[in-house]
């Protein structure tokens, strides 16, 4: 296992402990985020799934309906009505925070509150079918944003849970592993230091007590 190049002092092995102790907690809250990520994400994939389902099954809708209404009204008319529109739509755009990752919001702005503006065509000359056509058009532009809007939020989560991964498997596999074996390093050093300490000073012993003897014994 690779391991850091340092000096092996204690002053380096308090650091590199404090570092340890940083880097357990940072991979311990990122593992926690990545889980709540991936849970936030699969609701919002559920949701997804079921937004895309109803999307399809409006739109298929939407065109029968408007298939009924070509059938049952002169293609001139039906063209002249639909040219203009009675009512202006927008788009509010907002923003919310998942777990640290900015989403975006949208909801539908109608410049006008009365719904029959949505009709652009005088009725004298159009069909009950294009009513429905139109109206079933116009409820299906809110699933289409809040389909947008999860379908933007799930990629953008799926970055931050991939990048939250990479430093999680970092963390674990190579900046936990590596300062554990600086730690075990210094360790044996600074033991082997002391052990040779203690050599030295028992010889500067045994050399003092055979120096004592020898003077001893001349003075005898």
């Amino acid at each position: 296992m690779a391991r850091r190049q340092v000096n092996p002092t204690r002053m380096e092995l308090t650091s590199q402990k404090k570092k340890l102790a940083t880097a357990r907690r940072g991979h311990k809250l990122l593992k926690d985020k990545r889980d709540e990520l991936m849970r936030q994400f699969l609701i919002l994939a559920k949701e997804n799934m079921s937004l895309r389902e109803e999307m399809e099954n409006r739109l298929t809708v939407c065109a029968k309906n408007f298939a009924l209404a070509r059938a049952s009204m002169p293609s001139p008319v039906l063209d002249t009505g639909l040219l203009i529109t009675g009512q202006e739509i927008g788009v509010n755009v907002g923003a919310k925070n998942i777990m640290g990752v900015t989403t975006p919001t949208l909801n539908v702005k109608m410049k006008s509150a009365n719904s029959a503006d949505i009709y652009p065509y005088g009725l004298c000359f159009t069909s009950g079918d294009l009513d429905i056509a139109v109206k079933s058009l116009s409820d299906t532009l809110p699933v289409m944003l809040k389909l947008a809007e999860t379908e933007k939020t799930a990629r953008l989560m799926s970055a931050e849970i991939e990048k939250t991964r990479r430093r999680v498997n970092a963390l674990e596999y190579t900046v936990i592993p590596e300062i554990t074996e600086t730690i075990k390093y210094i360790s044996m050093k600074l033991d082997e230091n002391e052990r040779s300490n203690q050599i030295r000073l028992m010889k500067v012993k045994d050399m003092m007590l055979e120096q004592a003897r020898g003077y001893e014994a001349v003075n005898a």
